[in-house]
């Protein structure tokens, strides 16, 4: 099978994976798999996004604190931050960004400083940024216009009218299983309209599995089936999409995809 399912947003590190972890990632480059970025999302996701990396020739780790987790950070967390992505196989600060999903979420002014410090960061180090948006949309494009980083905004929910404002930032829009959902109605506009030198391929693993296992435990095989959909959309094949959302994924890296 020709490997050309690059995941730009996965979780290994997961509890979900416990129980077969080793076995599952030494299956997925026989699945079609040349390339996972494995985030964190906390001290100790970014510590398992490490520890897969510097064990898989095929993960990459991206190391960032998740709006979740910025109620209280230590006051060194950034220093932190910078060492860890001085490692040879970091090739994004992620995932970072803004969460108002839920009230006892951490205060929006202190998400968007985390936010902030974490974009500095990473244009100091020229990496990517990898965005996480939900339900801030506003908040999340006034911070993206206003520091210009490069990086990609992960599971796009938002319209294509902020698509094309992403795309004009130079940046990238990440689509995974939410396209295949019946009610997908913005992201299939998104997915239709997203120019393909634009646009990557993710699974955000554990979750969003695609149609057909949508509620189980979603790995980056199943990318396919999100590619699939894309391609119906725009009338082109899955091996198009995957081809194309692996090179751009390739650019915005900095990293050459294993064969």
């Amino acid at each position: 099978m020709k490997r050309l399912i690059f995941d730009s947003h996965a979780h290994y590190d997961d509890e979900a994976f416990a129980p077969d972890r080793e076995e599952l990632l030494q299956s997925l480059p026989e699945k079609g798999v040349c390339t996972v970025v494995s985030m964190g999302a906390d001290y100790e996701g970014c510590k398992g996004a490490l520890d897969l990396a510097s064990r898989y020739s095929y993960i990459y780790a991206a190391v960032g604190i998740h709006p979740e987790n910025v109620a209280e950070l230590p006051s060194d967390y950034l220093s932190q931050l910078e060492e860890w992505a001085k490692q040879p196989k970091v090739v994004a600060i992620g995932e970072i960004g803004l969460d108002y999903h839920y009230k006892d979420m951490a205060p929006r002014e202190v998400q968007k400083k985390v936010f902030e410090d974490q974009i500095l960061l990473a244009k100091r180090l020229n990496l990517p940024i990898v965005v996480h948006d939900r339900d801030a949309h506003g908040d999340t494009m006034e911070i993206l216009r206003r520091h210009r980083p490069k990086g990609v905004v992960h599971c796009f929910s938002g319209s294509v009218e902020m698509m094309r404002e992403v795309v004009s930032l130079g940046m990238y829009i990440g689509l995974g299983g939410v396209v295949t959902f019946q009610n997908a109605r913005v992201a299939v506009e998104v997915a239709k309209e997203v120019p393909l030198t634009s646009l990557l391929t993710e699974t955000d693993a554990p979750y969003l599995a695609p149609v057909p296992f949508r509620g189980k435990r979603c790995d980056s095989s199943m990318i396919r089936y999100v590619a699939q959909r894309i391609g119906e959309i725009r009338g082109q094949s899955a091996d198009e999409i995957l081809l194309a959302a692996r090179h751009n994924a390739e650019t915005l890296f900095d990293i050459i995809a294993e064969e």
